[in-house]
């Protein structure tokens, strides 16, 4: 019984601390952002994916960044690599192609990051704004400095998660994997990059 309520208290407060973290936004300036990936429907970013790569443009229009890594490989039933999807969106919007780099391997944040690292390795360079949805980036940042990447938050101003019920999905699922993550680090299972 004790055991039971210390779990679910532990899970309550590490849920306090996503959401609380969610508000986190740094106002460095960084070599480059790492956009990570979100679905592709029909060829176009979703919703979501269009809010992040809308960021991410905005980060490098206000010279916040020099460059920005699209991440994401092809997902279920798709053609084309969500990364390449976001460039051609960035291009499309006046951005210069030279300063769009990519990723196209990745399916799941781990991933997004740790192949963004490599990217950043070849640059050289040394640090990076994180771009998701705001209740993401507690998880993604933990991610990012467990691999080795010098990390700074800048979730997206905007959210499709608004109502309680999708807030709260999306609440549960970043709790459920982040302890995941915290689990496979332990274990020795996640990989340093330093970038």
């Amino acid at each position: 019984m004790a055991i039971g309520l210390l779990s679910v208290g532990g899970m309550l407060s590490l849920a306090w601390q996503i959401y609380a973290y969610s508000a986190s936004s740094s106002p460095v300036a960084t070599d480059v952002a790492i956009v990570l990936g979100a679905a592709v429907w029909n060829g176009k970013p979703s919703p979501v994916f269009q809010e992040r790569i809308q960021h991410g443009i905005d980060l490098y229009q206000s010279g916040r960044v020099r460059y920005l890594i699209f991440t994401g490989g092809i997902g279920k039933g798709g053609s084309t690599a969500e990364a390449e999807v976001a460039r051609l969106y960035a291009i499309g919007k006046g951005l210069p192609a030279e300063k769009l780099l990519t990723e196209t391997v990745s399916h799941i944040t781990y991933g997004n990051l740790y192949e963004a690292c490599q990217v950043m390795k070849v640059f050289k360079f040394r640090n990076a704004l994180l771009v998701s949805h705001p209740l993401h980036m507690k998880r993604a940042i933990k991610i990012a400095e467990d691999i080795g990447i010098k990390a700074y938050p800048s979730p997206t101003p905007t959210t499709r998660y608004r109502s309680w019920r999708t807030k709260s999905g999306a609440l549960a699922y970043e709790v459920l994997f982040y302890m995941v993550h915290v689990g496979s680090y332990a274990i020795g299972l996640v990989d340093k990059c330093a970038a």
